[in-house]
């Protein structure tokens, strides 16, 4: 499904290279909870996508980092996860995943910035709830890994809606060849002022009547998350069709969570869970009008959930976002 000058592979090679992979990558489809058949993805877009960024890895000679878009529910931890154990089995790169949910602030840090700023800022997820100069510390550390050096990522426990304690964080150990930075909102850029004015759904409306919280996180993006997302080397869009989509979408990750958090994860009924994703509502909006024009690479979705399109921004194949 992906151009061929993008990956640069022969069929015999791209199945020599499944072959390779495919029992690591099915046991991690299991482990996944993933019914459906992969192995057409395996070949149509997993290789060949993975061929792609270690081609880049190759020619750059230094780490590169990925950044992968989508919105709730996509798929983008999916995709990730995959094609990390792709490019380390079947290109022998070395991968880390990063999500911008791990720099999340902590309970108390968003409890100040809602007593502060605007009570809206006390759910995680929009611009202006993460630490910023920690993703951008963590970036330059791995970027700069040697061999044994050791970097460690944080994690956020969403069952407790909290940071977890150091002991928990992950070990990453150099080097690294690629890193994977995922998030809904990776890659996005401020909107234009005059859109700030009118409310995209009865949150805004009644909650963000003087525009308080919507202007507060543009500028976040217009600001630190400019920098963040500066970083990014080549970006990969998931896009969805609409947000209808991400309602469904979200509400089957929701479920998935339960079944596996060890801890147990309190399932959000359905007018939580609206109400949850009215908060990421305007982004996502706006990066299904204007992204899928300045990423690398965009995968159509389908309301199946299946990557039905692939659209190559040759002038953007190589270039920062």
């Amino acid at each position: 499904m992906l151009p061929a000058n993008m990956h640069k592979l022969t069929n015999d090679e791209i199945l020599e290279r499944a072959d390779k992979t495919r029992a690591y990558f099915r046991a991690a489809a299991r482990q996944m909870m993933i019914d459906d058949d992969l192995e057409q993805a395996l070949i149509d877009i997993y290789v060949p996508l993975a061929a792609c960024l270690a081609g880049q890895a190759d020619d750059y000679r230094q780490t590169r980092v990925i950044g992968v878009n989508g919105a709730q529910g996509s798929g983008k931890s999916t995709l990730c996860k995959l094609l990390q154990i792709v490019l380390e089995e079947g290109f022998a790169k070395r991968v880390v995943t990063f999500s911008i949910d791990d720099i999340y602030l902590s309970r108390a840090e968003r409890e100040k910035l809602a007593s502060e700023v605007h009570p809206l800022l006390m759910t995680r997820g929009v611009p202006g709830t993460h630490d910023v100069e920690l993703g951008l510390q963590l970036l330059t550390d791995l970027r700069g890994l040697e061999a044994d050096q050791t970097v460690y990522i944080p994690v956020f426990d969403k069952a407790i809606d909290d940071r977890s304690p150091e002991e928990d964080f992950r070990q990453v150990t150099g080097p690294i060849d690629l890193v994977l930075f995922e998030g809904w909102c990776v890659g996005a850029k401020p909107q234009r002022e005059p859109a700030l004015s009118v409310p995209v759904n009865s949150l805004e409306r009644l909650e963000d009547p003087d525009q308080v919280w919507r202007r507060y996180v543009n500028k976040q993006l217009d600001n630190d998350y400019k920098r963040l997302f500066s970083e990014i080397d080549f970006l990969i869009m998931l896009k969805i069709p609409g947000m209808p989509n991400v309602m469904e979408w979200r509400s089957k990750q929701e479920r998935k969570l339960a079944e596996t958090s060890p801890g147990g994860h309190k399932i959000m009924d359905t007018e939580a869970l609206q109400r949850f994703i009215m908060h990421y509502e305007r982004l996502t909006r706006a990066m299904l009008a204007e992204m899928p024009d300045r990423a690398g690479l965009v995968f159509d979705l389908n309301n199946s959930h299946q990557i039905d399109g692939v659209q190559l921004n040759t002038r953007n194949h190589n270039a920062k976002i």
